[in-house]
């Protein structure tokens, strides 16, 4: 499992795997040990906090996929930087986004040429959980 966890990013390394019913959860952690405050561009080793981020990913074998990110909240060493800490952040999902963008690109490929109430039907069959007004916002967005 840890070669579908590395397909995001290869900076992640796989604590567990639930599946259950149609549902996997992946639980996953930064295997960076100094993060980049994005604001400032300096590495930190000093850890603020921990919390989980959950989002959505592709489905794997048509069951839905979840990823719980271990987040590390870290404390910025510049101190000429104007933000004190920052959260590590992942290019393959946006920040306070739910799905990743590699799932949102394959929703909106699909979407593009029917109805958000056809696609919305097509796409929860194949494991992805969505609605049509999400389907419609990620079009607009688009």
């Amino acid at each position: 499992m840890q070669e579908y966890i590395n397909m995001l990013s290869s900076n992640l390394q796989l604590i567990s795997v639930e599946d259950e019913n149609n549902h996997i959860t992946f639980t996953v952690k930064s295997s960076i040990s100094n993060p980049t405050c994005p604001h400032c561009g300096m590495s930190s080793n000093k850890c603020h906090s921990k919390y989980f981020k959950s989002f959505d990913d592709l489905p794997l074998n048509g069951k839905r996929v979840t990823i719980n990110i271990l987040n590390r909240k870290m404390f910025c060493l510049n101190p000429n930087c104007n933000h004190k800490t920052f959260s590590e952040n992942f290019d393959f999902v946006e920040k306070r986004a739910k799905k990743t963008i590699r799932l949102k690109n394959h929703i909106v490929d699909i979407s593009v040429n029917m109805s958000s109430i056809s696609a919305q039907n097509l796409l929860r069959k194949s494991g992805i959980k969505i609605g049509k007004s999400t389907i419609c916002t990620f079009l607009k967005k688009r």
